[in-house]
């Protein structure tokens, strides 16, 4: 059976909700990512955050990301998933959601992320063809 954690990205930072959007932009910068977990002062996911948020959440819209946390862009119930979760769980979750990137949690501490580089890397055709069509097909983009 593959697991989450088998195919997940080791490595994933959080960041604090309290820090500010230019940080976050610059550590997406520095690990090379496009989203970064937001975590409470408890270290618990309370939200995703992407380069996509920043700019069209702050930047767009006049906003100065010196200024904005993390925090601040967090919206809706995040999602994440257990590292000894079945791959099936895995796709479920993030089409379920239509969701592109979904933390792994083991312990109650992160300890990875899926994206849809690691689907392709790690799953068949069939299942990286079915992941594309259920989150591509309804026109969303998180």
């Amino acid at each position: 059976m593959t697991t989450a954690g088998d195919i997940m990205h080791r490595g994933a930072q959080w960041i604090p909700a309290h820090e500010t959007l230019d940080r976050a932009a610059q550590l997406m910068r520095e690990l090379n990512v496009g989203a970064l977990p937001i975590s409470d002062e408890n270290e618990r996911l309370c939200g995703i955050l992407t380069d996509r948020d920043i700019v069209v959440g702050c930047v767009a819209v006049g906003h100065d990301p010196s200024r904005v946390t993390a925090g601040e862009m967090a919206k809706g119930t995040p999602r994440w998933i257990d590292a000894n979760a079945d791959v099936g769980d895995v796709l479920r979750e993030m089409t379920g959601h239509q969701i592109r990137r979904l933390p792994v949690i083991e312990n109650k501490r992160l300890v990875g992320m899926i994206s849809e580089a690691d689907l392709a890397q790690h799953l068949p055709e069939e299942q990286i063809g079915f992941w594309v069509e259920s989150v591509y097909a309804k026109g969303t983009s998180r």
